[in-house]
């Protein structure tokens, strides 16, 4: 997997142990034990990525009053956490007309961590994607004033649609992305197979590794935007989801793992 040493066309490689690239699963009845179970495969879990929230010493520097602001777009559970974090930090009252667009519907229902949700206007993309929601966001585009938390290093395809349509919004950094080390783990395993789920942990890999050379190692994707972060870095892309037959990453390996470990 890391530079040095001849290339070998390993692609049609059985694979034997694959990288999670992700915290392992607190109960044993999580799917990828069942796949492991039934294609006798390693499977590793380890984040490429954390996530740090910025103190509200911090975000104040932005100078952003988020009472300002009658809508918030969560493209992710992160998102959620430190937006009301940081709300409980300064002691702001989010107003119960406040309207949410959320990316997915899992995003959405997460919010019933902080809010009454039935009591609230939420409102997620059908299809899960970037587009999805800036369809329903178009809907109220003219009567709302958008807040946007987000990393430091945010996709900005949400920001430009916000600026196309002349919306009044703001981009407000409430947490970071900072890659965990991994240099040791990819040293001592040579994993046939590493799964991404986030353009970052393809980022981080190679913070660990710049040499690295993917010869025969499988690469899956969950995300458009991490399949495309995959294929801009040079890789090849073996497994991607989600996809019309395999909705999860579980569905994506095992359809993957069935033809590739066919004896």
């Amino acid at each position: 997997m890391i530079k040095g040493g001849p290339k070998k066309d390993l692609q049609g490689k059985q694979v034997q142990s694959i990288l999670i690239s992700q915290p392992k699963p607190e109960t044993e009845k999580s799917p990828y034990f069942d796949l492991a179970k039934k294609f006798n495969v390693k499977l590793d879990f380890f984040p490429f990525i954390r996530v740090e929230g910025l103190p509200a010493k911090e975000f104040r520097k932005q100078k952003i009053d988020i009472l300002n602001y009658t809508a918030v777009i969560f493209t992710s559970r992160n998102a959620v956490d430190h937006f009301f974090r940081i709300c409980e930090e300064m002691k702001v009252k989010v107003s119960q007309d406040c309207k949410y667009f959320c990316i997915t519907e899992a995003v959405a229902l997460y919010l019933q961590k902080f809010i009454l949700y039935r009591k609230r206007k939420v409102f997620y993309g059908a299809d899960g994607s970037t587009k999805g929601v800036l369809e329903v966001m178009n809907k109220h585009k003219d009567n709302e004033k958008f807040l946007f938390p987000s990393a430091d290093s945010q996709k900005k395809d949400i920001e430009e649609w916000l600026k196309t349509n002349k919306c009044e919004y703001a981009t407000a950094t409430l947490y970071r992305t900072v890659s965990n080390d991994v240099k040791e783990l990819l040293a001592t395993n040579k994993y046939d197979m590493i799964v991404f789920f986030s353009p970052y942990g393809v980022k981080s890999l190679f913070e660990n590794v710049p040499g690295f050379e993917q010869n025969g190692t499988k690469i899956g994707a969950f995300g458009p935007t991490t399949s495309a972060a995959v294929e801009e870095a040079g890789l090849r892309l073996d497994v991607k989801a989600p996809a019309p037959q395999a909705p999860s990453m579980v569905a994506a390996l095992e359809q993957f793992l069935a033809t590739s470990n066919k004896k």
